[in-house]
């Protein structure tokens, strides 16, 4: 199922002044915890360690939302404006695209998948995000995609220590 989820939501067809890749990250915690996360697009700071606040300018929380970031300091911006794309608490899916702000991602758009995964015999989480963004001048597409890959992976670790905390909480209240 995560296979058919990954080729159909994942598959990008980057221009030739664009790049594109995918980071992919087992958690131990249940699709709900994870998935209840991800789908906060109004509380991305939940587990986004870059993310100093977030407030909704527009829309409430359905496709065409548009929410303003503070970044917290250490990265090269400090605001991003993001519309939601997609949302499907079917599926599991989650879009973003960038449509503003004081960074060089241009053009980025994200689309994150959470997939049910058995790990150690125990239920837990796999998590997709892929993503396409305008290479910036100056740079290359590897050194653009090495860079955004990195937040990500960031992003993603957190998400587990913070799904994986709650769920242990979780089963120590039951």
């Amino acid at each position: 199922m995560a296979e058919q989820h990954t080729c159909r939501h994942h598959r990008r067809h980057p221009s030739e002044n664009q790049c594109s890749s995918s980071v992919t990250k087992l958690i131990k915690a249940p699709l709900n915890i994870v998935w209840s996360l991800v789908r906060s697009f109004d509380k991305p700071q939940e587990y986004k360690p870059f993310v100093s606040r977030c407030t909704v300018a527009e829309g409430d929380l359905k496709i065409g939302s548009v929410r303003e970031v503070s970044v917290k300091s250490g990265l090269p911006a400090t605001t991003s404006t993001e519309r939601l794309e997609m949302l499907d608490d079917q599926e599991h899916v989650l879009g973003v695209k960038f449509v503003g702000g004081d960074h060089r991602l241009k053009n980025y758009s994200s689309i994150t998948t959470v997939h049910p995964e058995m790990i150690d015999g125990r239920q837990g989480t796999m998590v997709v995000e892929s993503f396409v963004v305008d290479v910036p001048q100056g740079n290359t597409g590897d050194e653009t995609c090495y860079f955004v890959n990195a937040l990500i992976n960031c992003n993603l670790k957190s998400l587990a220590d913070v799904s994986e905390r709650t769920a242990v909480r979780r089963a120590k209240s039951i």
